[in-house]
């Protein structure tokens, strides 16, 4: 097990002061032009995080949480929002999907600045003996960029295809009803991948997602594995999908094709079915609902259904993540049956691609999505990112559907590049 951690205390214990600010304007650019940066934004709100005064690298979630526990113990907090969830000290994780089988580290950053905004509040959070509590200048405009070239992943798209027909054939004749494969895509620049760009332009074009920017993972993700607000529970279950074209003129027939399909409909029964017996373990109360709905977004339709509870006293957000991860909804059912046959035939490593990605504030409260729609630049080769895209397999799936679906996952990342 790996643990390696990086703290800039100075002292036993840390300082954190939070005050109330004018409004910011837009969150992003607040984001510098170098050193740690990352953001969490959803409609307009959520925040940013400038510097980082620790950092947590470890194989699996427990271990974080227990680690983020520890160093909020020792961070004196004066806030002019006493108690308000949230609001504060944050660190902010990415974890890989598989840390039994994968050569990439997870990681939990606590930001030395937090720029935030939410329902008519806006904040300023710095850590630190810094006094000075006045906000940041805007960074530099981001620089988008050029010379890019869409390449090869670690497979083709015929023999991912071939992968999916053989995972057919192995849920047809075994004991796994569901399995979700990924494959990858790389693209190439001439410069450094400012990745502030990619935020601004997820941003514009899918703001209903949560676009996220964590330790070189960037993306627009429309699921949110759990939410944990003043001891409220809610997570969003997608599963089921259909590509909806620029040029469609009538969704509603998209929307009722996706609600008619048995394929669909089965899939999502299996991922719902996952994270409502993972999350009974952590509420008093639950409320599941009988049906999905549709989500549209602009590029595709999802069915969605949103589980709510009541949250038991004293669990923290990261904790329920680390027990409703991995879903149906990225893994399969049987979890450990899918799980296994993705390492046996997926052929590439996901590294933090499908893994949780949010945040946790000093209480426990946070909210963890799932990295989806999105691409991970490795501060090692800024020039490239590696895009990921992935899709649910049953048994009546269809290769060449299946690879249409990923075709359309990955038009969110394509468009922030130009490469669409």
């Amino acid at each position: 097990m790996l643990h390696k951690v990086i703290l800039d205390f100075g002292t036993a214990r840390m300082r954190a002061t939070t005050v109330a600010i004018d409004d910011p304007g837009p969150l992003e650019r607040y984001l510098p032009s170098s050193g740690p940066a990352s953001a969490f934004i959803r409609r307009g709100e959520g925040f940013i995080g400038i510097g980082e005064v620790a950092r947590f690298e470890t194989d699996y979630i427990q271990t974080a949480d227990v680690w983020w526990s520890e160093i909020a113990s020792q961070i004196d907090h004066d806030s002019e929002f006493p108690g308000a969830s949230g609001i504060g000290p944050l660190a902010l994780g990415s974890f890989v999907f598989d840390p039994d089988r994968s050569a990439f580290r997870s990681v939990l950053t606590v930001p030395r600045i937090i720029v935030g905004r939410r329902a008519g509040q806006y904040w300023l959070t710095k850590l630190g003996d810094e006094r000075d509590l006045t906000l940041p200048p805007p960074g530099d405009a981001p620089v988008f960029p050029t010379g890019l070239q869409l390449g090869q992943g670690t497979i083709t798209q015929d023999e991912w295809a071939g992968i999916v027909a053989r995972c057919v054939e192995l849920i047809r004749t075994g004991d796994v009803h569901k399995v979700v494969l990924a494959r990858d895509l790389i693209a190439r620049a001439d410069v450094p991948i400012d990745l502030r760009a990619l935020v601004a332009r997820l941003l514009e074009h899918y703001p209903m997602t949560w676009t996220y920017l964590i330790d070189g993972m960037v993306g627009a993700t429309p699921e949110l594995l759990v939410r944990v607000a003043d001891g409220l529970v809610t997570s969003r279950v997608l599963a089921g999908t259909i590509s909806v074209g620029p040029d469609q003129t009538d969704p509603l027939s998209k929307a009722a094709q996706l609600a008619r399909s048995t394929k669909d409909m089965r899939e999502h029964e299996f991922a719902v079915d996952s994270v409502a017996q993972a999350l009974e373990h952590f509420c008093r109360a639950m409320n599941v609902p009988e049906a999905p709905s549709v989500l549209p977004l602009p590029n595709v339709l999802h069915l969605a259904t949103d589980i709510t509870g009541v949250a038991d006293p004293g669990v923290s957000s990261l904790r329920m993540a680390a027990e409703l991860h991995p879903s149906a909804a990225v893994c399969g059912t049987p979890t450990h049956l899918a799980r296994d046959m993705i390492a046996d035939i997926e052929g590439m490593d996901r590294g933090r691609y499908a893994g949780p990605v949010g945040w946790v504030d000093m209480q426990g409260d946070g909210e963890w999505t799932i990295a989806l729609r999105g691409g991970y630049c490795d501060p090692e080769s800024p020039e490239q990112i590696r895009l990921f895209a992935g899709a649910g397999i049953v048994a009546d799936s269809e290769p060449a559907d299946e690879l249409a679906e990923t075709r359309a996952k990955f038009i969110p990342m394509l468009q922030a590049l130009d490469l669409d």
